[in-house]
């Protein structure tokens, strides 16, 4: 599939795509893979009842993780690929900022619930700690009001919330095909971009 070629046509393929070939890679030094951490996060959110498109948005988070071929050390590299601003980039083609928007601020949502909740540090994995370094670390009392105003806020916190129990090693969950029927029905339902 030729991803310089993507359209309203081909992305939701190209997605899966993705998810097979790439999906069994390791996420990050945490006991699942990327493609069982992109499954759960979906899968919490669908289990707490969020619509179709705050579903879509937790599912496709991590996209920008397969933007750009980064050994699968950068992260001890001491190397932030900002694969939230590269997955927001490649979505906001097909999709509204309903969904790029959680995409584009889920790190930023840790840093910033980091600031505001201090027991919400307590329960990062160690390698989300450590991501949360190489991130820019804990928002300052200033960034956090700045966060505080951007849009789409409440569902990026939520979906902030559902990545970070998207890492159960072994829990079973529907697979890709099902959530990619529910991107398909997004897309479907956004006004040509």
């Amino acid at each position: 599939m030729d991803k310089n070629h993507l359209d309203r046509e081909t992305i939701v393929d190209y997605l899966g795509d993705i998810f097979m070939r790439r999906g069994t890679e390791s996420y990050l030094g945490e006991a699942v893979t990327m493609s069982q951490h992109m499954l759960q996060t979906a899968y919490n959110a669908e289990k707490a009842g969020q619509s179709k498109t705050v579903i879509v948005a937790a599912l496709l988070h991590d996209i920008g993780h397969y933007t750009g071929e980064f050994p699968d050390d950068y992260i001890q590299q001491g190397v932030d690929n900002r694969h939230e601003h590269t997955g927001a980039a490649i979505l906001e083609k097909f999709f509204g900022p309903e969904i790029v928007e959680p995409v584009r601020l889920h790190v930023d949502a840790k840093r910033y619930l980091c600031a505001i909740e201090p027991e919400y540090f307590d329960g990062l994995s160690d390698a989300s700690v450590q991501t949360l370094a190489l991130q820019g670390g804990p928002f300052n009392r200033e960034q956090a009001a700045e966060f505080e105003k951007k849009p789409h806020l409440e569902t990026t916190i939520r979906i902030r919330k559902f990545d970070d129990n998207g890492k159960t090693p072994g829990l079973n969950t529907p697979g890709v095909d099902y959530y990619l029927a529910m991107v398909q029905a997004v897309l479907d339902e956004q006004p040509w971009r």
